[in-house]
């Protein structure tokens, strides 16, 4: 028995026109054809770094003009199979499974047609700071690190630990971490806010039930060709013995680097390599990253898609609410999404929660 009908593949075929659009795949084709003149230059490579970045670059416009075209095909190959089961039944099963694909294919084109903002096909840095909570949000950042480490891992991203500041008590002072993986920095934006944890203390003796606080930020890994000035001069450099979760023996020199910004105050530090040239190196980085992001905030441009909404840390600012007591739950104020089970959403299942907030975004793009 057939499980769609034509007008069903109408309506896919509509998902696959607007997809296209959000996608602008005309532009994505000129800039294709242009960097593959450039790579066929006889002097592309003299500059290594440029020519690595153009070649990825490619890869990433070639990829999105494929899955598209693939889609495009797939939709056909549906409709064939639709025409064949008119005639036959035993082509029911095909028309089915070809519909199957079709729906799973543009579910990811859709995923993909999210994500033309001029950072988002790139990597992320990802930082955690408690907020209001005491020890209590100390811990809460721990299980937050753990949450987005498991989450990193099911989509196959490779994650650096830039800084881990154990607390004197329990949990985490503050961490940060790089994320490398197609799309981690757009999709990490439905990430940026503030998480409150709602469960009975582990240190309450009387078994109370406390409300705790974190906060999430989101920045690009800046590409090389955007030029971020930095005068050395302004720039206090300050090494130490790193400590925590930063590798095998890190600990036992004085590799970690602490860098401050005089000017502007921000303070970066880094302690995932055993070499100190190669923190230094990481922590400029991110200190580039935190510097556009504040000279964007200053000139009031593409704020909302470096920092997110700035919110404090405390009751009320939430983008997300879990709940362990006296109800179990996960809700995102925003998208509406929830879950019965946190116990799978602290274990890094955020799907529903990505791809969610991406979804009410995009409605509400499309509204305004």
């Amino acid at each position: 028995m057939l499980e769609w009908s034509e007008k069903d593949l109408e309506v896919l075929m509509a998902r696959i026109a607007d997809a296209a659009e959000y996608l602008h795949l005309d532009e994505k084709r000129e800039r294709l054809a242009a960097l593959d003149e450039e790579a066929s230059k006889p002097d592309f490579w003299n500059d290594p770094a440029t020519a690595q970045a153009a070649s990825k670059e490619a890869g990433v416009l070639r990829d999105a003009i494929a899955g598209y075209e693939a889609t495009v095909a797939l939709a056909e190959d549906a409709r064939a199979a639709w025409e064949l089961a008119q005639d036959d039944g035993d082509f029911e099963e095909e028309a089915n499974i070809a519909y199957r694909r079709l729906l799973k294919r543009i579910d990811n084109l859709e995923l993909e047609s999210w994500f033309t903002g001029r950072f988002d096909a790139g990597d992320a840095i990802l930082s955690i700071n408690p907020g209001a909570g005491g020890n209590e949000a100390e811990d809460w950042v721990e299980m937050l690190y753990h949450m987005y480490m498991k989450y990193c891992e099911r989509m196959g991203w490779k994650v650096s630990v830039l800084e881990y500041v154990e607390a004197e008590w329990m949990g985490l002072e503050k961490v940060t971490l790089q994320i490398e993986g197609h799309n981690a920095y757009g999709m990490l934006q439905s990430e940026v806010g503030v998480h409150r944890l709602v469960r009975i203390s582990p240190t309450d003796l009387k078994a109370r039930r406390h409300t705790t606080f974190a906060a999430v930020s989101v920045l690009p890994v800046l590409p090389d060709d955007i030029e971020v000035v930095i005068d050395p001069n302004d720039v206090r450099v300050d090494v130490f013995r790193a400590g925590g979760n930063g590798g095998q023996c890190v600990n036992t020199t004085d590799s970690a680097v602490r860098l401050t910004h005089i000017p502007t105050g921000i303070v970066v530090s880094c302690q995932n390599q055993k070499s100190q040239l190669l923190n230094k190196e990481t922590a400029f980085k991110v200190l580039r990253a935190r510097i556009y992001a504040l000279e964007e905030q200053k000139r009031k441009a593409e704020i909302e898609e470096l920092k997110g909404d700035v919110r404090n840390i405390e009751f009320g600012s939430q983008i997300r609410n879990y709940v362990l007591h006296p109800y179990r739950l996960v809700k995102d104020t925003r998208s509406g999404e929830e879950s019965g089970n946190p116990d799978a959403v602290l274990a890094g299942e955020l799907d529903q929660f990505v791809i969610g907030y991406h979804k009410w975004r995009t409605r509400n793009a499309i509204a305004k």
